[in-house]
Parts: C-alpha cells; sequence; structure tokens
C-alpha cells in the first residue's frame, strides 16, 4: 500500500485546513480505505494520521507512544511541544493530557479525588435546578439560539461551582471561557496571548489563593488539598489542572448538548422513538458521541522507537494522530456506521478516547448532558430546527465538530 493510493491523497493531507474541515467524514472514509496510515499535516507539522478504529485504540494504549515530548530527549525540564509558545499558553500543557507513565499516574491520581461519586451526586441537584431556570427564561419565545440560551451556560455555571467563582467574579470567568473556547486561534490571537491569558491566569491564582485560606466544599479546595503519598500539585500544576477543567468540561459539554441535539432534530424517527421511551437516552447520548462527538481527534503522541504500522515505519520522534472521528465510522467494527441510531448496543466509540488518557470528566459531561436533553425534550416536545441542516454553520476548528449557532422553533 502506498500513502498516495487515491487522488484525493496524492499530497499530504491537512487537517488544519478549511477543506479538510467542511468535509471530514467523506475524508475519513477515503483514509480508512486508501490510507489508512497517513502522512498528512497538522498545520506546518508533519503527522501520521491513523483512521481505522484498531489501529487508534491501539495507540491510545501503546507505551511506545507518549504525549510528553520531551521525553524525546531523555532529558528532564524540555519543551512538551513541537514549536516554541509563550509560557502561558504552554501552562496548557502541563496536566494530564502531555504527561505519560508516573507523572500521569500521579496527576491523576490526585485529581481523581475531586471527581467523587459524592461531588457528582451534589452537581445533579444543582443541574436539575439550573436547567430549569435556563428553560423557564425560553417560556413564551418562538425562536431562540439553542446554544447561548441553553447549551452554554449550563458548563460555564457548573465549572464556576466547581472552582467557587463568585458572582463578582462571573463575568471575568465567562470571558475567560470563551478565550479558552476560540481565542487561541485567528485573528485574536495576539490579544489573547499578550492579554486574555495572562487576566485569565491572575483570576484563577486569586482562587488558588484564597481557596487555600479557606476550607470551601468545591472541586478546586479539593485539587488544592488532594494528597497521593504525601504530595500535592504545585502552583503550576493547579493553574494547568483548571485550564484543564475549564477546556474539557466546558468546551466539551456544551459542544455535546448541542451535537445532541442536532443530531436528533435531524433525524425525525430516531427523537420520536426516543420521546415515546425515554429511557433510551442514555444510549443516544452514546451515539451521538459516536456519531458527531464534539473531539474528532486527540492530542499528538510521539514515537519513541521506529513503530511498523499496517506495513508503513513510523519513525522514532514521528508525530502521530489518531482520528477519533474516522475511528468511531469504520464499518469494520460499526454495522451501518453512518446511520444514527439510539439502540446502538454494544457501542464501543472512542468519543472520549481510551486507556491511561480516558477522559477522566467523562461522567460529569454524560450528567451534564443527560440531564439537559431529558429536560429540554420534556418542556419543549415539538422543538425543530429553524433552519434546514444544510444551513446549519460549523465553526472552524480542526479536530472538532462544533456549531457557531444553533436556531430552533420552540
Amino acid at each position: 500500500m502506498t500513502i498516495s493510493a487515491h487522488p484525493n491523497l496524492s499530497r499530504p493531507l491537512n487537517v488544519f485546513s478549511r477543506e479538510f474541515a467542511r468535509n471530514k467524514y467523506e475524508y475519513y472514509r477515503l483514509l480508512r480505505e486508501h490510507s489508512p496510515v497517513h502522512k498528512g499535516k497538522l498545520a506546518v507539522l508533519d503527522v501520521y494520521l491513523l483512521s481505522r478504529y484498531d489501529d487508534c485504540a491501539a495507540l491510545l494504549k501503546d507505551p511506545r507512544l507518549v504525549r510528553d515530548r520531551s521525553r524525546l530527549s531523555g532529558k528532564t525540564g524540555g519543551s512538551k511541544f513541537p514549536l516554541p509558545l509563550p509560557r502561558t499558553v504552554q501552562l496548557m500543557g502541563d496536566n494530564m493530557l502531555l504527561s505519560d507513565g508516573a507523572e500521569h499516574r500521579r496527576l491523576r491520581g490526585l485529581v481523581h479525588q475531586a471527581f467523587t461519586p459524592r461531588a457528582l451526586a451534589k452537581l445533579e441537584s444543582r443541574l436539575e435546578a439550573l436547567t430549569h431556570e435556563l428553560l423557564d427564561a425560553l417560556v413564551g419565545k418562538s425562536q431562540v439560539d439553542l446554544i447561548p440560551a441553553y447549551a452554554l451556560p449550563i458548563p460555564v455555571a457548573i465549572i464556576g461551582e466547581m472552582l467557587g467563582v463568585s458572582a463578582s467574579e462571573m463575568g471575568q470567568f465567562k470571558n475567560g471561557l470563551t478565550v479558552m473556547s476560540s481565542g487561541l486561534s485567528g485573528a485574536g490571537l495576539i490579544k489573547t496571548l499578550l492579554w486574555d491569558m495572562p487576566e485569565l491566569l491572575r483570576l484563577i491564582r486569586g482562587l488558588i489563593a484564597r481557596k487555600r485560606a479557606a476550607s470551601d466544599d468545591d472541586i478546586l479546595t479539593g485539587l488544592i488539598h488532594a494528597e497521593e503519598d504525601g504530595q500535592r500539585l504545585s502552583e503550576d500544576e493547579l493553574l494547568s489542572m483548571v485550564l484543564l477543567l475549564i477546556t474539557a468540561g466546558y468546551e466539551t459539554t456544551y459542544n455535546l448538548i448541542a451535537n445532541s441535539v442536532v443530531a436528533l432534530l435531524t433525524h425525525p424517527a430516531q427523537l420520536a422513538w426516543l420521546q415515546v421511551e425515554p429511557e433510551r437516552l442514555s444510549t443516544a447520548i452514546e451515539e451521538v458521541l459516536r456519531f458527531s462527538s464534539p473531539i474528532q481527534g486527540t492530542k499528538p503522541a510521539y514515537a519513541t522507537e521506529t513503530i511498523m504500522i499496517r506495513g508503513i515505519a513510523i519513525p522514532k520522534g514521528a508525530m502521530v494522530a489518531p482520528l477519533l472521528g474516522a475511528a468511531n465510522r469504520d464499518p469494520a467494527v460499526f454495522e451501518q456506521p453512518d446511520d444514527f441510531r439510539i439502540d446502538r448496543t454494544p457501542n464501543k466509540h472512542l468519543g472520549f478516547g481510551q486507556g491511561i488518557h480516558y477522559c477522566l470528566g467523562a461522567p460529569l459531561a454524560r450528567l451534564e448532558t443527560r440531564v439537559a436533553l431529558r429536560n429540554l425534550l420534556e418542556r419543549f416536545p415539538e422543538l425543530r430546527l429553524a433552519v434546514s441542516p444544510s444551513d446549519l454553520k460549523r465553526q472552524h476548528m480542526p479536530l472538532w465538530e462544533r456549531y457557531e449557532s444553533l436556531p430552533v422553533l420552540l
């Protein structure tokens, strides 16, 4: 097999391109069929793209591939990033996402203590009240954009409460979430790096200082005081973990809620079935995570030695990225993979990854989405799109599936 076995793949495929973003599911099919191990591009960087389910699942558990790029040199203290980045951005990498081995286990063990069933149970009661407050505000309206009116405020409020953000800080906190969501690309990048990110970090440092002196019952306080083998998170690790919470808990969740609504409203027979049998909601959410997961690819990993995959040698030091969105449509694993079916079981999707980097916040994302969808569909059973599906605009974010807006009729 050659990596240019199809004319559309005769050149390295750049997954950061608008062409790929507009037609990603077609490119996923071409990659799976003609170039399952494809030497492509992440912007200007060379990367090996994996698109078949078995290869992606194996990659996520292969100890020969590491997230922390500095481990390639065998030295400590090196950069985890392939390009020079400001310290404010590098802080985003000093967390579990870009760590491996014993360091990853230490960080995950500390953070896991803050996500106990008791903490999630407390959030569920708050979620019930919050979603009904937001839905009450929609009563009497004929058309709304469901993202700013409903999907987005839910994780904003929940993450804020997890971190103990005060009412007076909420405006600055919301701005920080916007920065984390969309400010690291495009024309606003310079402003983000020079002003918005430092402002957000100042807010987080202030929160940490306040929580150190208090005995509040929130997740940030739990992170500050969590210990494993006598060790606690350092100041920079705390900052990075909060940024990770914001990215994962906010970005993933509001897009999962929005993508779930789109999937159901564009498959009316499945929606009607769910309304008759609401107990299928959990499996419906799992199907959204397979069919149109917000996260279409994970952080790249680096080969610590030459690795052979399907007859192609991936050299030591090369960057490798699993295309989760492609794996989740692999017909070798999923029957009729391009069909959205709320009764799909088993459903071994990779929407939250796999292996040691499996998303720690997956239970929280599922909880928020389940409560949000259940109450939305109960309160507004005639919910439908206000535009044709082809007029829904997706955001151009590499390896994400997310919408700019979601206009609906109530």
